[in-house]
Order: C-alpha cells, then structure tokens, then sequence
C-alpha cells in the first residue's frame, strides 16, 4: 500500500506509516536524508496532504488503502476527529449554478456546493445552468470553504492524468514518445499528461501508473455510459471518486505527533504546535531544531509564554473563538479583546454583546450594554465566559466544555463537545446538553473515550461551581 506524504507533518507521518508496514513513495529530498533511506518513485495510492490551515490533513486515494492510512492516523491522539468528505476529490456530478460570482459560480451538487472557476469552463456559465462537473480539490469541512470543480473530467494522479475526450497525443511533458517507452497505452477516448514526478520515476512505474489510471478511466465511462444529461437529472452524483477523508488534529494529537516525530530527528516540545499557529514560525522551528544536533530532554511543557510574546496574542489586540464541531464545522463566535495574557497560557478577552434573543441555557436576555469576559487557557478542557450588564453586575456563567484549548496569535481553537455547565446569577449550577453528546456518540462524530472525559471534567466543573 503505497502512500504520498506532503506538509508540516511529512515527517512524523512518514514514521507511523513506516512502522505500520505503508510504503512511502515519492518523499521530498529532505525526508529521504532524514530517514536515510531511499523511497521509491511509484504510483501513491493514496496521498496525505495537510490542510491550507495547517490544522490536519486529508487522506485522499483508493479505498481500501485510504481506509487503513485513515484507521491509523486517527489512533494518534483522543481528540483526534475524522470525517468523511460527501463531495469527495474526483467525483463526478451532475449540478446546478445557483450563484454566479466575480471568479466563478456556485453549484448545487445535491451532495452540497462547489465551486466553478470561470476558467474551468469552456463555455459561459449562468444562474439556472445544469452542467456536468467534477471535483479536482476536495474542502475540509472546518475550513467552510467549496469544493473545487472543473468541467473537464479527468484521472488525476501525481505521476499522470488521464484526460477524458483527450487522444494519446495530448501535449505535455513526456509526450508522446513516453507512451514508446513505456509501451503502453491510455484507454480509448483518453489523452495523457505526464507530470513533474514522472521525470523521476522508472518505466515499470510509469507503466503501472498508467493501467491503475486506466482502470479508472474504464469506471468513468461506465458510470457516464448510460447516465442522463444534466438537465435531466441534476443535481446527482455520477461517479463516487476517491475516498477522501479528513482528520483535525487537537492539542493532545499535535504532542503526540512530536514525540513520534523525536525518534527520527531533533524535535522541540511544541514542534507541530507552533507550526500549525502561524506560517512564518515554520521557519523559525526548523532553524531552532538545526541547531540540535541530539535534543536529549524530556521537557515536554509548551512554551506558551515565548510564543506567545513572538507571535501573539498580545494585550490591546484581538482573538477570535474558533468553535469546532464534532460534525466537521467551523463557527467563529466573535473577536475580542485582549485584557491580559499570562505566562501560564491564560488569555483573557471581552466582547461587547449585540442586544437581542437570550443566552444559551441561561435564560437571561441580551442587552445593550453587555459584556462578555472570556478565559480561555492553553490545554484547558474547559473555558468560562461571565456576562455582565452595562452596571457590571453578573447575570451568568457559561463554562464550555471542549477538546484542549489551543491558543493562536489570533484565534483560540477547540471542537465543542457539546455538554456545558452554566451557574445563574441566583448562584444556581446545571449541566446541560448531555442528551446532545449523547447524540454525537451514536452518530460517531465523538469516540466514546472523548465523551467520558468530557462528562469526567463536566461534573468536576459542576462541582467546583457549587
């Protein structure tokens, strides 16, 4: 089972797939000299990438080898979540445009929405107008981003694409003389395109790449064979593409991954904990880490105050709550701003509240005036929010139970685990929405050992209030 590794996690993921008897192909030079070993150059049947946020990965490729990687990287830590994608990468659709924007157009793919590029289109598109269409790069669902669509329905791989409507002398790299040196072929009514990985690659890979590709060509043409027209049918899913899923990474995970990542090389405590918060900082880890030639430690503690100070948050400035859910969304409840940052990994933000509607379990309304203090610290399962009126006097505290609280230059992150506690102004405490963890357990959305720990720390939360 052959697997293609990209991202900020390239390293700790190439080593648990290693032990776990996956082929790694294609690796970049810099985990071949890690590792020193040699990987070979063949066809991925899946391929691992991280997200654009960084905030985990997607696994993407044949079924059964995209379900075992998936098994696998799902066991790095409990809140660790996974969800499978319903517009999967190379899935074929027929859709609707219900929305024409200054780039593109939004379609219905009754599975949920993509999005059309102009550009991907050979023909002008409109509101009403039913097309066939095909995914070419899927959304996490945290991201609330669209899945990207192109009219032009393909085999895309990391060695070649196959091109349906294409001819065997479709220009690209390699051309045609790459098919005389392979001898082999693409499936009728297909074109080839090599890509940049197959300059490296030998001819037997190459080969075997191209039957896999045609293989799922020859799927394609069946499942297009005796389909209806767009306009007939749309919106429906004609080909169900690759298996794709999606895995979000929580604090736990993240320092799991370090330590996994510290049997190949030097690896600092937060090292996938920084890199996730900010772009820039990637740099600054891998300097750091080059100058360790052996970290010998076992320091483990996150250093939150010396990134906190490098990147933010920072008192004056704003950070927004980025609420998971456990079903793959993202809500952002509001920026605040920053009252106090504390070397123990506190932040402390407010929130002037909109008037209108009542706070949740609370019961209390909405005014004018409000202010909404929120806590959140570094690793937490918990964070309080307390509500005061305009005069300062309470009127409530809601305290949210989550995954560990990860805490970004500009955005406190955690996946809700839906039970809270809630103490009244009359002193009383409760603890709500159990019925909806419940819930989330029996959909798989939350593993059973994550739910017991959320019920562990809201009945110790419940009794601290008391």
């Amino acid at each position: 089972m052959t697997v293609r590794v990209r991202g900020i996690y390239a390293t700790t993921l190439t080593q648990l797939l290693r032990e776990a008897d996956h082929e790694v192909v294609q690796a970049s030079g810099p985990i071949e000299d890690r590792f020193d070993a040699e990987f070979a150059d063949e066809r991925a049947a899946v391929t691992v990438v991280t997200t654009d946020d960084q905030q985990g990965v997607g696994v993407i490729g044949d079924h059964d080898t995209a379900t075992a990687v998936t098994d696998r990287l799902a066991e790095v830590g409990r809140d660790t979540l996974r969800w499978d994608d319903p517009t999967p990468e190379g899935a074929i659709y027929a859709g609707t445009v219900t929305e024409t924007l200054g780039s593109g157009a939004v379609v219905d793919l009754g599975d949920g929405e993509g999005f059309l590029p102009y550009s991907s289109s050979d023909e002008r598109v409109e509101t009403g107008d039913m097309l066939r269409v095909q995914v070419v790069e899927a959304s996490a669902p945290w991201t609330n981003g669209r899945p990207v669509l192109d009219t032009t329905v393909a085999v895309r791989g990391t060695l070649l694409t196959l091109v349906r409507g294409g001819t065997a002398s479709t220009p690209a790299t390699g051309g045609p003389a790459m098919l005389d040196l392979i001898a082999a072929d693409p499936r009728d009514g297909w074109g080839v395109s090599w890509e940049a990985a197959s300059e490296d690659a030998s001819f037997d890979a190459l080969a075997e790449a191209l039957d896999a590709a045609n293989d799922r060509a020859a799927t394609v043409d069946d499942a297009l064979a005796e389909a209806d027209d767009p306009a007939d049918c749309a919106p429906t899913r004609y080909d169900a593409g690759l298996a794709t899923t999606w895995l979000w990474f929580g604090r736990e995970s993240r320092f799991a991954l370090d330590e996994a990542r510290r049997e190949v090389t030097a690896t600092m405590p937060g090292h996938h904990r920084v890199k996730a918060g900010d772009r820039a900082a990637s740099a600054a880890v891998d300097y750091v880490e080059a100058l360790c030639d052996d970290l010998e430690t076992g320091e483990t503690d996150f250093p939150f105050a010396v990134t906190a100070r490098q990147f933010g948050p920072q008192v004056g400035g704003s950070l927004s709550l980025g609420h998971g859910k456990p079903d793959g969304r993202l809500i952002t409840l509001g920026s605040g701003e920053v009252q106090a940052v504390e070397s123990d990994g506190t932040v402390t933000i407010e929130r002037e509240m909109s008037p209108g509607g009542s706070y949740d379990a609370l019961g209390v309304p909405k005014e004018a005036g409000d202010i909404a203090e929120t806590k959140v610290k570094e690793g937490r399962w918990w964070y309080p929010t307390v509500y005061r009126d305009s005069a300062g006097e309470k009127k409530g505290t809601y305290v949210n139970v989550c995954t560990p609280v990860e805490i970004f230059p500009d955005t406190a992150r955690y996946v809700d685990l839906h039970v809270d506690v809630v103490k009244h102004a009359d002193g009383t405490v409760e603890r709500v929405d159990d019925d909806e963890l419940d819930a989330a357990v029996e959909r798989g959305h939350i593993s059973e050992p994550l739910a017991e720990r959320a019920r562990s720390v809201a009945a110790a939360v419940k009794s601290a209030l008391e």
